[in-house]
C-alpha cells in the first residue's frame, strides 16, 4: 500500500485486512462489525466503518448497577472533524431515515490494521491520522487514541459525543426531561442525562476547548433493526463539541468513564491496556483472542458472558463452552474459579437459567448434567484428580441426587431414564418460542439428556472408585447398566439405524437432529461402536455443512432453510434447520473417535472453513448461527462463546490425534 511521498506504513503483519477500496464501499464496510470488551462486562461495538447499524451498536455500552446490571448504551458515537484553514473534513458515518447517509467519512478511511485492536487510518490530502479504541480491562472506561501520524502542518481535531443513555433493548427518543447541561471536570465534561444514572465523564490527555451546545440528532435508521422488523429509529443527544490542537506526530487520548479520572493516566493505561491484548497473527490466535473476550468478572465473581452484543451469562451455555475457552486463559484457575462461581446459586441440584439475572428462573432440564460434563472435560485437559474432588465432588453428588429423586424439571422412571414432564416449556438446549409455545415440543425424554444423564453417573462411580466413597459406589453401582439398557430400548432403531430424538412412552419423535451426536460423543455411552458409527455417517450425510450442524435434516417437512422473517419464523429456524457451530466439537470428538487417523483431515477442513468468518461479520469471531440453506450466512448474535469454544474444543482434539498417531 502506497501513500504517496508518506513515510508513514499503516499496516502490520496483521491476520485481519482489507483493502482500502473495501473500506470505503459503504455497503461493505457497514456489513462487518466490531467487537471489543472488557472484563466488566462492557462493550465496543459498531461496523468497520464506524456507522451504527443496530441499536445495541455503541463506544460505550456498560452493565449499570441502578438498573439491575443490564447494558445500557451510554456514548453512542463520536464523530471526528479535522480542520485545517478553515475546512472541515468529517470523519463520522451516519444513516438517518430514508436512507440518507450524512457525514460520510468512510470515504477518507485508508487502512485497517488489526494486529492487536483495531487500528484505523484516515487520509484527507497529506492529513494522515489514526485512531485506535479500547476498553479498560476491569472497569467500565473507553479509551480512543488518536494520532496524526503526518501533517504539513498542526491541525485542529474537532470532536463530537453523541450520548443515549439507555437500555440496549430500547431507542432514545427526544423529549422534555433529558438533562441537557454539563459539568466541567479536569480537561473535559461530565452529562448525565437522567436521574438514577451515573455520570459520563468525557476528558483528554492535553487540554482542550469545549463549546457547549446541546443538541438532538433526529431519526437515525438502524439497518439491522429495520431488516429484523423493528423499531429502527433513534434520536440522539450532543451537548456540543471538543475542539483540540495538534501536532504533526502528536498522539492523544480520550476516556469515557462512568467516574472522574485523571488525565495524566490516560496515556500511560493506553499503552498498559494495549499491551495485554492477543495478537491477531494467524486464525487460532484470532480465535484466542475472541475467547479472551468472554470472561466478565463480577462482584459475585468470574463468570462468562454468552454472547455479545445482547446476552448475559447463560448456565448451559457456560458449561458448554468452558473447557473450550479454558484452553486460552492465561491464568489456568480461572476455569475452576468459574465453575465455583455457579455453587451458590445452585438449588437442591439444579442451576438457573443465568446467575446474573435478579430473579433466578429454573427452566432447564439439562444445565446441571452440562455441568458435570464440563468437569469431566476439565479432568481430562489435566486438572488433578484430588482437587477436583475436593472442590466438587459435593456438588456432583448433590445434583445426582437430585435428578435420582426429582425435582421440579424432571422425574427419574423406573427405567432409570429421566422424563421432563412439562408440555408448554422448551427444558432443553432447543429453547425457542414463538407465539409462547416451544417451537420443537420436546415433552417426555429427549435424547441427549438421558445420554447425559448415564455419562454423569458412570463419571461419578469412577470418581467414587479413585478416592474412595464406598456409600456412592454402593448406591450407585447398578445404575450405568439400568440406563444403558432402557436407553437403548427407548431411543435406538436397528431399521432406521439413530436413535430418536424424543420419546414419551406414547410418541416417538424420529427427526433427525444433532441431539444424538450429542448423545453417541459422550465419554461414557451405552452406544456400540457399531450404532455410533452409524450416527456419524448419518450426522455427515444429513446434518453438516461447513458451519456446524443443522437443527434438523432438509428432507424433514418442518425444516427452514433461513432464519428470516417474522420474529417468530425466525425462532422457528433457529431450531428447525439453522446451523449451531458449537455441535461441531461433539461432531469432532465422535468423527475422531469412530475414525481416528482418518478423520483427522475432514475435522481439519471443517475448521479451517471458518477462516473466512473472520472478516465476514463480526471481525475476529463467530456468530451465534447460520443458515442452514448455502451460502450459510451469519446470523443472532454476533459473537457467541460456546461457538468459539467448539473450534479451539477442535483445534486441541486435531493435535491431540496427530499426536497419537504419530
Amino acid at each position: 500500500m502506497s501513500l504517496g511521498n508518506s513515510t508513514y506504513n499503516p499496516l502490520t503483519m496483521s491476520y485481519i485486512q482489507f483493502k482500502t477500496s473495501q473500506l470505503t464501499q459503504m455497503e461493505f464496510s457497514s456489513s462487518r462489525e466490531i467487537l471489543r470488551t472488557n472484563r466488566a462486562g462492557a462493550y465496543i461495538s459498531t461496523t468497520l466503518n464506524g456507522c451504527n447499524t443496530r441499536k445495541y451498536h455503541g463506544l460505550l455500552v456498560a452493565p449499570i448497577a441502578q438498573f439491575n446490571g443490564e447494558k445500557h448504551v451510554l456514548l453512542s458515537q463520536l464523530d471526528e472533524t479535522i480542520i485545517q484553514k478553515g475546512n472541515k473534513f468529517h470523519l463520522g458515518v451516519r444513516r438517518f431515515i430514508d436512507d440518507h447517509v450524512e457525514p460520510r467519512g468512510n470515504k477518507y478511511l485508508y487502512a485497517l490494521d488489526y494486529e492487536r485492536i483495531p487500528k484505523y487510518t484516515y487520509r484527507v490530502g497529506g492529513i494522515i491520522l489514526s485512531k485506535e479504541r479500547l476498553l479498560a480491562d476491569k472497569k467500565n472506561q473507553l479509551l480512543v487514541r488518536y494520532t496524526l501520524e503526518e501533517a504539513r502542518e498542526p491541525v485542529h481535531l474537532e470532536i463530537r459525543p453523541f450520548a443515549a443513555f439507555r437500555n440496549i433493548h430500547a431507542l432514545s427518543k427526544s423529549n422534555p426531561y433529558a438533562l441537557t447541561g454539563f459539568n466541567e471536570i479536569a480537561q473535559g465534561i461530565s452529562i448525565r442525562m437522567y436521574e438514577g444514572y451515573p455520570d459520563l465523564c468525557m476528558q483528554f490527555s492535553k487540554q482542550v476547548e469545549f463549546t457547549g451546545k446541546p443538541d438532538w440528532y433526529y431519526n437515525i435508521e438502524y439497518t439491522k433493526e429495520k431488516n429484523r422488523g423493528y423499531e429502527c429509529h433513534e434520536d440522539l443527544f450532543t451537548p456540543g463539541s471538543f475542539r483540540v490542537f495538534m501536532t504533526p506526530g502528536e498522539s492523544i487520548v480520550f476516556s469515557a468513564s462512568l467516574e472522574e479520572e485523571s488525565p495524566k493516566t490516560f496515556k500511560g493505561l493506553f499503552a498498559r491496556e494495549l499491551s495485554k491484548r492477543i495478537p491477531h497473527e494467524d486464525f487460532e490466535s484470532t480465535l484466542k483472542c475472541a475467547a479472551s473476550q468472554f470472561i466478565w468478572f463480577r462482584d459475585q465473581g468470574v463468570d462468562l458472558i454468552a454472547g455479545f452484543p445482547w446476552y448475559s451469562s447463560i448456565s448451559r451455555e457456560t458449561f458448554i463452552a468452558l473447557p473450550g475457552l479454558r484452553k486460552v486463559f492465561t491464568d489456568r484457575k480461572l476455569g475452576m474459579e468459574i465453575l465455583q462461581t455457579y455453587i451458590p446459586h445452585m438449588v437442591k441440584g439444579m442451576f438457573p437459567r443465568s446467575i446474573a439475572e435478579p430473579y433466578p428462573v429454573f427452566d432447564a432440564a439439562d444445565t446441571s448434567l452440562w455441568y458435570i460434563w464440563s468437569i469431566q472435560q476439565m479432568k481430562k485437559q489435566g486438572m488433578k484428580g484430588k482437587e477436583l474432588w475436593e472442590k466438587f465432588w459435593e456438588t456432583i453428588r448433590t445434583i445426582l441426587e437430585s435428578y435420582r429423586t426429582g425435582n421440579a424439571i424432571v422425574v427419574t422412571l423406573e427405567n432409570g431414564l429421566l422424563f421432563s414432564a412439562d408440555q408448554g416449556q422448551a427444558h432443553t438446549w432447543m429453547n425457542s418460542y414463538a407465539d409462547g409455545k416451544p417451537v420443537v415440543p420436546r415433552y417426555g425424554m429427549p435424547v441427549e439428556l438421558n445420554a447425559l444423564w448415564y455419562n454423569a453417573v458412570s463419571f461419578a462411580l469412577d470418581l467414587a472408585r479413585s478416592y474412595g466413597d464406598q456409600d456412592f459406589i454402593n448406591e450407585w453401582k447398578t445404575m450405568p447398566e439400568k440406563i444403558g439398557e432402557s436407553f437403548i430400548e427407548s431411543y435406538w432403531s436397528d431399521e432406521r439405524g439413530y436413535l430418536a430424538d424424543v420419546y414419551n412412552g406414547f410418541y416417538t419423535d424420529w427427526s433427525v437432529r444433532p441431539n444424538m451426536v450429542i448423545a453417541a460423543a459422550m465419554d461414557n455411552t451405552p452406544l456400540s461402536r457399531e450404532q455410533q458409527f452409524k450416527i456419524s455417517e448419518i450426522a455427515t450425510h444429513t446434518l453438516l455443512t461447513p458451519k456446524g450442524l443443522r437443527t434438523l435434516s432438509p428432507d424433514d417437512p418442518n425444516y427452514r432453510g433461513a432464519v428470516s422473517g417474522t420474529p417468530a419464523q425466525r425462532e422457528s429456524a433457529a431450531h428447525n434447520g439453522a446451523v449451531h457451530p458449537w455441535l461441531l466439537q461433539l461432531y469432532a470428538e465422535l468423527i475422531l473417535k469412530i475414525h481416528h487417523k482418518s478423520g483427522i483431515s475432514p475435522i481439519k477442513k471443517l475448521i479451517q472453513s471458518f477462516e473466512e468468518e473472520m472478516t465476514t461479520n463480526c471481525l475476529g469471531t463467530v456468530s451465534e448461527m447460520y443458515n442452514g440453506n448455502p451460502p450459510y450466512q451469519g446470523k443472532g448474535s454476533i459473537s457467541q462463546a460456546w461457538n468459539v469454544a467448539s473450534l479451539l474444543s477442535c483445534i486441541h482434539l486435531v493435535a491431540q490425534a496427530e499426536k497419537s498417531t504419530t
